[in-house]
């Protein structure tokens, strides 16, 4: 055996063991919006529920390094569609700033998500996203078109953009830089006839740059909120309101282990909240732990991170 035919076969036990699904483009049911597509990938594999041809779609993207007030628009929005619509998924590339606020809102408020890594399933980058990856696997999950053992380089990440971009039937750009992959998968999304949509700035946030000059050259339609956006699409609605639901995750308690009642206390007896190293110091916790406990805490709503590392207990 040739090594291209071992490692066929040692990718194929994977995927059985892994309980990983393939499309190819010859599927009937290979997800019809990216199937519409020049560029498509001719092979997918996602890992968990992902169901990318359900109901309605948005993909909401932006920069790495997002306002407060950026993160809060993208849970806003989730929130909003998540109240107004029967059916939608958020997609993004699961990166650092609006891309994991957007799956983050998602999973709180019990609607899919669908992550889209530069790299296999074999792998989760970056590595503390994984919380939000496992979450998500329990409505929607990981797709990607890399085979396992493919790691996340640099032209991947432009790469994946066009199939959050496909995937979709509105892109949201919440907030971008005059550069960045956010506004690649604008142009993408343009492309593809997808309807555009950005949240305005003021002229002075370097944030908004992007999302500016994409209302100011008419290829974007502004909008300020979820209602806005679904106007715009004119899709129907429901009236229902809707509460935060309890995140289920894989190997998580229904109650707050020792450890994080612990940490949860400490960020009560702090009205401004606490940096992590504070709370790392107070509590005597290895970094590591406090790190992925606070990420568990803020999926279930109960604290609330913010630029710097400071965590406080969500404002209602």
């Amino acid at each position: 055996m040739d090594a291209a035919m071992q490692r066929a076969q040692q990718e194929a036990e994977w995927i059985d063991a892994h309980g990983i699904r393939v499309w190819t483009l010859t599927d009937d049911d290979y997800p019809y919006r990216l199937r519409q597509c020049p560029d498509r990938p001719f092979i997918l594999f996602s890992k968990g529920n992902v169901h990318p041809s359900d109901g309605h779609i948005v993909s909401i993207v932006g920069t790495r390094r997002p306002t407060e007030h950026g993160r809060e628009l993208t849970e806003a929005l989730v929130r909003g569609l998540a109240e107004r619509l029967e059916k939608v998924t958020i997609v993004s590339g699961g990166a650092y700033g609006i891309d994991i606020a957007a799956h983050r809102a998602a999973i709180k408020y019990g609607i899919p998500t669908i992550i889209v890594p530069a790299h296999g399933l074999d792998r989760i980058y970056p590595y503390r996203h994984r919380p939000e990856a496992i979450a998500s696997l329990e409505k929607g999950g990981l797709l990607t078109e890399h085979h396992s053992g493919v790691e996340p380089l640099a032209p991947y990440f432009v790469q994946r953009n066009r199939i959050v971009a496909g995937l979709a039937d509105a892109v949201v750009v919440v907030e971008s830089q005059e550069k960045g992959g956010s506004l690649i998968t604008a142009r993408m999304a343009m492309d593809y006839n997808r309807e555009l949509f950005a949240f305005p700035g003021r002229p002075e946030d370097i944030t908004s740059r992007g999302c500016n000059k994409l209302i100011r050259r008419q290829v974007a339609q502004l909008i300020n909120d979820a209602d806005e956006l679904i106007d715009a699409m004119s899709w129907p609605t429901r009236n229902a309101p809707m509460q935060p639901v309890q995140t289920q995750m894989v190997g998580l308690l229904d109650d707050l282990t020792p450890r994080q009642q612990t940490i949860l206390q400490k960020i009560q007896e702090a009205d401004e909240g606490m940096h992590i190293n504070l709370i790392v110091m107070e509590t005597e916790l290895p970094y590591g732990d406090v790190a992925s406990d606070l990420t568990m805490l803020e999926l279930q709503g109960l604290v609330k991170s913010l630029p710097g590392g400071i965590y406080r207990l969500p404002i209602h």
